[in-house]
């Protein structure tokens, strides 16, 4: 399917690995030139080489800003006047049990979860509504509707992100422009690799073995009872990019294994 991509020009916050790094690959194999972010300059570097080394003609770059902080949005708007696609894809956790969630812990994960797709959308959503065209997109996850009793404080952004990404559709009546949320489930990215490798080095068991517990006690409503992987939900975000998704707007769409019970 021709997801009529080409010309069309991306940025995709919190892109240099997991499923940020899915996205961009995908939009650039669809045809897009996107802009890659992180932290690191070497982690943006290798992110940007190891697309170009699997599609040589690919319209890919990077720019190495912290995008959870002010000064690092300001980076990426001095080089990036406009976008016709935003993915903020930017996003942190750490489980931690609720009377140990400090002050700062609140602030820092809402900065780097919400205010960081706040400060994109809002540079970036007008210049959509100039060219009555665009696509912004919000990584939230089906923690936004199933908290998680062990880290309640990541629970919250995500379902931040559902609020300010059903505002913003809101202020697209009539235009070209969709603004849409994915909820991801579980997902096999880098961190929660590292995760279960460690659990597993704790437990004396395999890597399976904790995926499987993982799925019988903390996540057992999971129809599909394993990780999703970063392709799947990418699949999902590079298709709401698309002119083919018009009629998609203000919605939040699971990619959750069917974890979730409800059924709207």
């Amino acid at each position: 399917m021709d997801l009529k991509l080409q010309g069309k020009t991306a940025l995709v916050s919190g892109s240099t690995a997991g499923i940020g790094f899915a996205i961009a690959q995908g939009l650039v194999q669809e045809g897009a030139s996107v802009i890659i972010t992180g932290r690191s300059e070497q982690r943006v570097s290798q992110a940007v080489e190891k697309i170009k080394h699997s599609n040589p003609e690919a319209k890919v770059s990077g720019i190495a800003a912290d995008l959870a902080k002010k000064e690092g949005a300001e980076k990426v708007f001095q080089q990036v006047s406009s976008t016709d696609i935003l993915v903020n894809n930017l996003g942190i956790y750490e489980p931690k049990p609720f009377s140990e969630i400090t002050d700062e812990d609140w602030l820092d994960i809402f900065e780097a979860n919400v205010l960081s797709g706040i400060r994109l959308s809002r540079q970036y959503f007008s210049k959509m509504l100039e060219q009555n065209w665009g696509r912004i997109i919000f990584i939230s996850s089906e923690s936004a509707l199933n908290i998680p009793v062990e880290m309640i404080h990541y629970g919250m952004t995500k379902t931040a992100q559902l609020s300010v990404a059903r505002g913003l559709a809101e202020m697209t009546v009539g235009t070209g422009i969709t603004v849409n949320s994915v909820l991801a489930g579980p997902t096999r990215s880098e961190g929660v690799d590292g995760f279960i490798a460690n659990m597993a080095k704790e437990r004396g068991i395999s890597s399976s073995e904790v995926e499987t517990d993982f799925f019988q006690t903390l996540r057992p409503s999971s129809l599909i009872k394993r990780f999703a992987t970063i392709e799947e939900v990418a699949a999902m975000v590079i298709y709401l990019s698309s002119p083919l998704a018009a009629a998609t707007n203000g919605a939040a769409l699971r990619v959750d294994g069917g974890l979730l019970k409800t059924v709207v």
